[in-house]
């Protein structure tokens, strides 16, 4: 498929995982959290590859639009656990210099 020879549709599959082994540490009672962190980096990926699939320059880029922002949303999330305490603020860190790469990389895709 087209959307698979995207770099930055490798680099959000492989945020979804790093994210989901993070979110499996978190102690019981913050489900609400992982399941909006998981469905904010499933929305990326998803819209990624649907805007890629669309012939007209409008629709991907609504598609692009939406996914950028759903990785600023995951971002938010990634805040979130950090200021809970449940990652390290270098892991943080690291995963919002990712997420932040991969917006650009999107971004670059909508012009």
């Amino acid at each position: 498929m087209l959307h698979e020879k995207l770099r930055c549709y490798r680099m959000a599959v492989d945020l979804a995982e790093e994210l989901s082994k993070e979110g499996a540490r978190w102690p019981k009672g913050l489900g609400y959290l992982k399941d909006q962190q998981k469905r904010a980096i499933a929305s990326v990926v998803l819209n990624m590859s649907e805007g890629n699939a669309r012939q007209s320059q409008k629709e991907r880029r609504r598609f692009f639009e939406i996914a950028r922002a759903s990785a600023s949303e995951v971002s938010s999330c990634v805040d979130l656990s950090q200021a809970f305490g449940l990652m390290p603020a270098m892991c943080a860190m690291t995963l919002k210099s990712r997420l932040a790469l991969v917006s650009k990389m999107l971004w670059g895709l909508m012009c």
